[in-house]
């Protein structure tokens, strides 16, 4: 169900190559943005784009990494499932493989998010949730995630 969501998802936004999308605990997550990004904490989603072709046939456009446990608490908080969470949370990551930047882009890749979001039928996207949020605590931008996804 997840690998046929992540292939309409890349062909929606042409984004060629394969993603590799590992669904894993908080820890996993925490591990991982602590090693590439240099933050000791754990978050929701990483992407790491692939800049070279790679070998073989098919080059590899990326890997995406889910916290499952965030997902799970996140949908509970928001009233839908954690299967839902899961693909909103790959959604942001593909995007994100496909150069988009919400630090930096002024909104393109909100609005790209918006539109997959109502294609897929998927609840809240996480930009806007983000944007929600950071305006009830007066803030105007997300806390940097790199190529958070």
């Amino acid at each position: 169900m997840l690998e046929s969501f992540v292939l309409r998802v890349r062909r929606a936004v042409r984004l060629e190559g394969l993603v590799n999308v590992l669904v894993t605990d908080r820890a996993e997550v925490r591990t991982l943005n602590r090693r590439f990004r240099g933050k000791n904490k754990t978050t929701d989603v990483l992407s790491f784009p692939v800049e070279s072709l790679g070998t073989g046939r098919q080059r590899l456009a990326g890997d995406i990494a889910i916290s499952g446990e965030v997902a799970a608490k996140n949908a509970a908080r928001l009233g839908h499932t954690a299967a839902a969470e899961v693909k909103i949370l790959a959604l942001h990551g593909i995007l994100h493989l496909a150069g988009f930047d919400h630090e930096s882009d002024n909104g393109e890749m909100a609005r790209t998010e918006l539109t997959m979001r109502r294609r897929f039928r998927l609840p809240t996207a996480l930009i806007e949730r983000a944007g929600a949020s950071h305006r009830e605590k007066g803030r105007k931008k997300r806390e940097p995630k790199a190529r958070r996804a």
